[in-house]
């Protein structure tokens, strides 16, 4: 319920703090007093449109701050949970407008948006009004209250749930036909895609593998080139090119010539060039050994490296084709075989998926007319109670209808295969309208009171608001106007703003609210009100700008005080 109300700087009010208890608590004051400016404020607080009218004439800005303490298991907290805010005892709902007419918006002290003010102030405050009427009014809001009334929550939790299998296996089965659909435009494509891929065979990992192996490959290529270049140059095949042994030999007779032939025992004066060509002929042939053998020992293989080049281009041109990364060939083959497949066995898959949808649309139909029948009961009971509450509050004359009607199928919803509307026809032989367009301004607000007396038990906003639900009636009609804002008060917080003495009488709570001027300018006042001081309000309320003792004496009967 709605604990505590601060109000600073908005039109005639410059500071104001209010607090609210439970039951009923009522609003009077003379005409222009203020009291408009009071629901103004609260609707501010609530999320309503922002008006830089609002604020004081002299002063920035406005501001409004409604406080609320909501049961632990209210919506309200769901919704501030899911919006990421914390959910504490209290909630509380603040506005600011500045002069310019920009607003701010604030829920436990952190900053939201207007509408998200709005789905929050909604689920805590409802105000009835001669000119703007929510929630009852809403033709959207009419199966709630109907199922709340008198639907067991089993039947609208069924059709809820047949709603959301329904939609499921219709969504399988739109994506499977779409994807057939898809796949048979693309038959021809798709198979030679999978013709392709599936020759091509490619595996997980095998461009790194077959790069590791290229390089490898090349490199050996290389080395094995480095080894018999170097081997012909110390055995060159052409007889053109001797080579370096050769010339080694050639030096070393060209050395031998220096000694005589007929002096064997002559010394060589070129001994010790001589022994190092020598050497270098055995270093020469060891070399030669050598990188034969390391020829000999290379696996270099042209062919290899041709398979693993031809093998790894053509799998990035088949990646370079499909437009997607090598890695990804062998998931690519695998989702156009699923396709394929899908193409070739779609006829049974779709007719497995329509019997599924079939079969849920049959137990979605099936709960959503248990649904219907207990709402046209439940229908039948709402017509009978609100027409019981309608004479007392001169309305005898009108009949009230909850229509529930079905809608075609492209309508149905988790809600059930029907409409509900609140209708009504205020004189006999008219037939029943919407609510909003058959009643008058003041019918609309007694014809929403005698609705709130039935609907207030199943009803989670915890505070009513209604704005002059008595204007125009007095006498009888007035006292039951006053009698049944009390009962709906027993279950839920009740704020009435009111010019009726009978309906005054029934507060818990009086407050005053009061126009007076200071220093040249105009300021609106409240006061909450003792017993004397009620008293006197509701004998003014009966008597007008003098209060005599007839006054007082019939404000006492109306009180209960005696005198």
């Amino acid at each position: 319920m709605l604990t505590a109300l601060s109000i600073r700087d908005v039109v005639l009010i410059e500071r104001l703090d209010l607090s609210f208890g439970a039951g009923l608590t009522v609003l009077t004051g003379e005409t222009g007093a203020g009291k408009s400016i009071l629901l103004d404020s609260l609707g501010l607080a609530l999320g309503a449109r922002a008006d830089a009218g609002l604020v004081r004439a002299g002063t920035e800005q406005a501001s409004v701050t409604a406080c609320f303490a909501p049961p632990t298991d209210h919506p309200v907290l769901a919704l501030l949970s899911e919006q990421g805010l914390q959910a504490e005892d209290d909630v509380v709902l603040r506005r600011i407008v500045t002069r310019d007419g920009r607003s701010r918006a604030f829920v436990n002290d952190q900053p939201v948006g207007v509408a998200l003010l709005r789905r929050v102030g909604a689920l805590l405050v409802e105000v009835q009004g001669q000119h703007e009427q929510m929630g009852l009014a809403d033709p959207s809001s009419h199966a709630g209250f109907l199922d709340q009334f008198g639907v067991p929550p089993a039947l609208r939790e069924a059709v809820g749930s047949a709603w959301r299998e329904w939609r499921g296996a219709l969504t399988k089965l739109n994506a499977a036909r779409a994807a057939i659909e898809s796949a048979a435009r693309d038959e021809e494509w798709l198979r030679h895609a999978v013709d392709e891929l599936a020759k091509l065979a490619p595996q997980e990992g095998e461009e790194d593998r077959l790069a590791a192996e290229r390089q490898r490959l090349q490199l050996g290529e290389r080395r094995a080139e480095a080894i018999a270049a170097a081997l012909s140059e110390l055995a060159p095949r052409d007889r053109r090119n001797s080579g370096p042994a050769s010339s080694l030999r050639s030096a070393s007779r060209a050395l031998q010539r220096l000694v005589p032939n007929n002096q064997p025992d002559a010394v060589n004066p070129a001994a010790d060039a001589m022994a190092a060509l020598e050497r270098a002929e055995e270093a020469l042939a060891e070399a030669e050994t050598l990188l034969t053998r390391l020829a000999n020992e290379a696996d270099a293989d042209p062919r290899l490296l041709e398979q693993a080049e031809e093998r790894l281009f053509a799998l990035r041109a088949a990646a370079r084709k499909h437009a997607v990364p090598v890695v990804e060939l062998p998931a690519l083959l695998d989702r156009l075989c699923v396709r394929l497949a899908a193409l070739n066995s779609g006829e049974a898959e779709i007719a497995e998926l329509e019997q599924a949808a079939r079969d849920g649309r049959a137990r979605y139909a099936a709960a959503a007319e248990a649904l219907s029948k207990a709402r046209q009961a439940a229908s039948a009971r709402l017509d009978k109670a609100v027409a019981k509450e309608l004479p007392p509050l001169r309305l005898d004359k009108a009949r009230f209808h909850a229509e529930v009607a079905p809608v075609p199928e492209g309508d149905w919803g988790p809600s059930g295969s029907d409409a509900v509307r609140f209708l009504i026809a205020t004189n006999p032989g008219q037939e029943p309208g919407p609510l909003a367009r058959i009643a008058s301004g003041g019918e609309m607000s007694r014809l929403m009171l005698a609705l709130k007396v039935v609907l207030s038990a199943g009803s989670v906003v915890p505070t009513l608001v209604f704005d002059e639900v008595d204007s125009g009636i007095g006498g009888a009609t007035a006292a039951a106007v006053g009698e049944r804002l009390a009962r709906v008060a027993e279950g839920l917080q009740v704020l009435v703003v009111t010019h009726s003495p009978q309906v005054a009488a029934r507060g818990i709570s009086h407050l005053r609210v009061a126009k007076a001027a200071a220093g040249g300018r105009s300021a609106t006042n409240v006061e909450i009100l003792d017993v004397a001081e009620r008293r006197e309000e509701i004998a003014r309320m009966l008597a007008g700008e003098k209060i005599t003792a007839a006054a007082r004496a019939a404000a006492d009967d109306l009180l209960g005080v005696v005198g």
